[in-house]
């Protein structure tokens, strides 16, 4: 259903908005969890680690699909907000259309350079050939997982979280059920994890864009207007583009990162690979909120109400603290039965690897929900300037201190750069918003 999130007081509001999206992403996030789990428990520490050391490259695909998403929820939200309704369907259509086209462009280079990039960020040879079947079955699917993302971005556009989470549980369960026919019944391994991952995203895809198109077709306007347009998409690219290149430049960071943890071989992997997945569900379950609180700010700007958004930013923080301190217990303090989801074994190298991590990062995720909710007030508004300098720093931080660190102190070296980038950054995204940066939006 179609929302108008420009009246009713804003926390209210943003609630009622954003916990739809916060249930989603963990369902969202099962399609990962799920992979990794039922990899490691029936087919080994070797299956999980070559599911993990894919991981940072499918990101780079993820990272395109994301920032489209923001690109165009950006851009449909400010102009749902201004009632500019022709201009929003055309903003709609141009998005889906450029977006199958860039899809497949990706896809194309995706099978033709994968095994050279798995060699790039040093996969070890004993799952090397799982890491790279893997990866090309995801490559496979990214179509649907590219539609899927921007359709989300659509409907949280038009004030609507509630009709992705329902595309999310149908596709999670129906991964989750595929995951253990094709890995525990059929035994095909890493295969199957990434087949039922494929036809999850699949079927989730089509449903959305129907859903989509039935949605525009409720919005009433006299006369025709263009599905294409290439100063629609000029503008949405003002968005996706730092969007697009602020996501993958986070991929390609965390592919070095990727390379330097090969470095240290497959047990090292397997740990990082499933504490990694628990710490990507806690960031991930941050950024949705932020998103949710970029449609907010969207639209309330589209319609030229700037106090509702420190409002809302304020509600919207208080959320991710809720959300951080949670989980900031239990990483650290049972973060050995969280990482046990994944392994057979609940010993060893792999699991005092998996253990060590989640109690360096998880005490300053307090931290990181403040500079996501910052960032999703300056992306909402704009301000992708001020959004990629900060991410840029905490970016460019993690990495060069993770090659700095590992030297003295190992793997555990890596794991401490996470929370000095998190903190610099997060003062750059505040101060950002503090200083008004995103009350200088551009004009749609």
């Amino acid at each position: 259903m179609v929302k108008d999130l420009t009246v009713g007081k804003p926390s209210s509001v943003l609630w009622r908005f954003s916990i739809p999206m916060f249930v989603s992403v963990i369902f969202q996030q099962m399609y990962n969890i799920a992979d990794s789990v039922v990899a490691g428990k029936f087919a080994g520490e070797a299956a999980l680690a070559a599911v993990g050391a894919s991981y940072p490259i499918t990101m780079i695909f993820m990272a395109v699909a994301v920032g489209s998403n923001i690109g165009c929820a950006v851009v449909i939200s400010q102009l749902f907000g201004a009632k500019r309704w022709k201009e929003m369907k055309t903003a709609i259509y141009t998005t889906l259309i450029a977006c199958i086209a860039l899809s497949l462009g990706l896809m194309a280079l995706g099978f033709l350079f994968c095994r050279p990039v798995m060699n790039l960020i040093q996969t070890p040879a004993d799952i090397f050939s799982d890491g790279a079947l893997y990866l090309r079955i995801y490559i496979g699917g990214f179509l649907f997982l590219y539609l899927y993302n921007v359709c989300t971005g659509i409907f949280t556009s038009l004030g609507d979280s509630r009709t992705p989470l329902y595309f999310l549980i149908g596709s999670s369960l129906g991964n989750i059920l595929l995951d253990m026919i094709f890995v525990i019944v059929f035994h095909w391994g890493v295969a199957g994890v990434a087949w039922a991952t494929f036809i999850a995203q699949g079927a989730a895809c089509v449903l959305a864009l129907l859903t989509v198109h039935k949605r525009i077709a409720e919005v009433k306007t006299e006369g025709s207007f263009p599905l294409f347009s290439w100063n629609m998409l000029k503008k949405i690219s003002v968005v996706a583009v730092p969007s697009i290149l602020q996501q993958s430049f986070i991929s390609v960071g965390n592919m070095f990162i990727q390379g330097l943890v090969n470095s240290f071989g497959s047990s090292v992997i397997a740990g990082y690979s499933a504490a990694v997945k628990l710490n990507t569900f806690t960031i991930t379950s941050f950024t949705t909120l932020a998103n949710g609180l970029s449609s907010f700010t969207a639209q309330n700007i589209g319609a030229g109400q700037e106090e509702r958004v420190k409002s809302g930013f304020k509600a919207g923080w208080f959320m991710a603290f809720c959300v951080a301190v949670p989980f900031t217990i239990l990483f650290f303090f049972f973060g050995g039965p969280a990482v046990t989801i994944f392994m057979e074994q609940t010993g060893g190298e792999a699991m005092s690897t998996g253990v060590t991590f989640l109690k360096i990062v998880s005490p300053f995720y307090v931290v990181v929900a403040t500079k996501l909710m910052a960032d999703g007030v300056l992306r909402g508004s704009g301000a992708m300037g001020c959004f990629m300098i900060a991410t840029f720093a905490d970016l460019i931080l993690r990495v060069l201190i993770s090659f700095v660190l590992a030297g003295p102190f190992g793997a555990d070296g890596i794991w401490m750069s996470w929370p000095i980038g998190w903190t610099i950054a997060t003062a750059l995204s505040l101060s950002f918003y503090l200083r008004g940066k995103w009350k200088l939006s551009r004009d749609l």
